[in-house]
Parts: structure tokens; C-alpha cells; sequence
């Protein structure tokens, strides 16, 4: 029983922790108020997407959590997930532009890391990842884009 509900917590702390970062978010700068780069997505997207990637994440950790000897890309995984869940309040809440391109980067740059680790453990685990790295750094440039346009 106790592994059946840490497996659980592995497969969808990510997609939990993001449902209370968008309500902590969700009274902040609006998005739609800005003024954004080419190839913005429509509002919609981004709910949509993080969903499947903060499952694609929790999917990922499950399956290297089989493997034995984690320590260091669980290290890596948790702080990486502190970026990832601290970079919407940094941007949104408090308006920190400058410090939120720094902190996307640090996320962009963990997460490449990180899927190199979890290559070393167990190749889908990182292929899992890639969607995810491929929307950071899309997200990075719409970071830097609203910043300068605003």
C-alpha cells in the first residue's frame, strides 16, 4: 500500500503543485493585457499545456523512481520542479520581468540536466522530457518578448 501511494505521488505531485500555482496565479497580471510577441499562443493553450506536461513530468520521475541509486537526478528533480512552480509567482504575482528571465533560464538549464541524468537511468524517462524542454524554451522567448514589449 505504501508504494502504491508513493507511485501515485510521483505520477501527479507535478500536475497538483501546478492546479495551486494557476490558483495562486490566477488574480495576478493578466495575460491577455499584455502586449505579446509573434507566435503567442491564445490564452487556452497554456492550462492545456502544462497539464500534459506536468503529467509528462510525474510519468518521467515514476518510471526513473523504478531505477535504483536517484539521489542526485532526485535532487535535480525537485529543484527544478522549485523553479518551474516559483517562475509563475516571480512573473505574475510580483511582476519581477528581469529576475523571471533569469529564473526561466535556470529552469531551461536544470531541466536539460536533468534529462541528461534521467537519459543515464532510463532513456524513455528523458524522452518523456523533451516536450517539456522544447516548451521551456518557447516560453523563455515569450519571458523575454513580453518583457521588452511591455
Amino acid at each position: 500500500m505504501k508504494e502504491k501511494i508513493k507511485n501515485i505521488f510521483y505520477l501527479f505531485f507535478p500536475i497538483f503543485m501546478g492546479f495551486i500555482i494557476g490558483l495562486i496565479t490566477k488574480d495576478s497580471i493578466s495575460y491577455n493585457d499584455m502586449i505579446k510577441p509573434p507566435f503567442s499562443p491564445i490564452p487556452i493553450v497554456f492550462p492545456i499545456a502544462w497539464s500534459i506536461l506536468y503529467l509528462l513530468i510525474g510519468i518521467s520521475y515514476y518510471l526513473l523512481k523504478k531505477e535504483k541509486d536517484t539521489k542526485l537526478e532526485s535532487i535535480i528533480y525537485y529543484l527544478q520542479l522549485f523553479f518551474n512552480f516559483t517562475w509563475p509567482i516571480i512573473y505574475f504575482v510580483f511582476n519581477f520581468q528581469i529576475l523571471s528571465i533569469i529564473w526561466i533560464i535556470i529552469l531551461l538549464f536544470l531541466t536539460i540536466f536533468m534529462t541528461y541524468l534521467f537519459y543515464q537511468k532510463n532513456k524513455l524517462s528523458a524522452y518523456l522530457l523533451i516536450p517539456y524542454i522544447l516548451w521551456l524554451i518557447f516560453a523563455t522567448y515569450l519571458n523575454i518578448g513580453t518583457t521588452i514589449l511591455n
